[in-house]
């Protein structure tokens, strides 16, 4: 695995790149070639969550999501797999048939933060850096074919490493921007910080204020947060599916809003 990437170099794209289909593109919210909404005619959400080593919201998330028979999505790099500890995790997730996916191997940083257009990283990199995370997903019987979504690093990227991850027959998604869920990995020292009521009540204004409101969402949250943060937003993940399931929102797996053929 570690080795392929290169040798794919080696060979013209022709012969070996995926051809990826995704069911119904034009309902879906493309930005970058990545999918960051699916159909907004549709009352679902998918919950979305990324680690490259955090686990604190692992007992809570993995419990409330039983509780109401929710099948969330898990987007973890190859530093949180190949963590001793994280194997009964992981393998506690895809025992409840959770969906569970690449965050890119060592969390690189594929594009410059002041221009997502200058690349950090070059292709070989990238391909490098997607095809070990499947590696370290592999030892849990976890393939490419059958988990083709990835959330790309920090949920930046830009169309040219859409493009590339593609080639390999992975398509990037993102979380569906708007309601601040991303902040809840923030600390009270930072001035970007939410505490997890605002990042709440955030949501559900968002909700009320759009004419779509939150139909096709990818709804992120962070499995896990720095420990300086004590207020733990998937603390109120209950509180919030409760509520969203008044207002007639249903919570699906991601691969029923994206259907990916490779």
């Amino acid at each position: 695995m570690k080795k392929l990437a290169f040798l794919l170099m080696l060979l013209p794209a022709s012969l070996w790149a995926q051809i990826l289909h995704v069911d119904n593109p034009q309902a879906m919210t493309w930005v970058e070639g990545a999918i960051e909404r699916g159909d907004r005619t549709e009352k679902k959400i998918s919950l979305v969550f990324t680690s490259d080593g955090f686990i604190d919201g692992y007992q809570t998330i993995r419990a409330t999501l039983k509780k109401y028979g929710i099948k969330g999505a898990f987007f973890f790099t190859g530093n949180f797999y190949r963590m001793p500890e994280c194997a009964p995790i992981v393998k506690g997730l895809k025992k409840d048939g959770h969906y569970l996916g690449p965050h890119s191997d060592r969390h690189l940083l594929w594009c410059a933060w002041e221009d997502r257009d200058s690349l950090l990283v070059d292709k070989i990199a990238v391909y490098k850096d997607i095809m070990d995370n499947y590696g370290e997903m592999a030892r849990f019987g976890i393939k490419l074919k059958k988990a083709p979504l990835m959330i790309p690093p920090y949920e930046y990227y830009n169309a040219k490493t859409a493009a590339w991850a593609n080639e390999l027959g992975v398509q990037l998604v993102n979380f569906s921007p708007g309601t601040g869920s991303n902040a809840d990995y923030t600390t009270p020292d930072a001035s970007n910080y939410r505490s997890s009521q605002q990042i709440y009540d955030r949501i559900l204004a968002y909700e009320a204020e759009h004419e779509d409101g939150l139909n096709g969402f990818l709804l992120l949250v962070h499995f896990g947060v720095d420990p300086r943060r004590t207020d733990k937003f998937y603390d109120r993940l209950d509180d919030l599916i409760v509520e969203l399931q008044r207002r007639g929102y249903e919570f699906v797996p991601i691969t029923e809003q994206i259907r990916v053929k490779n």
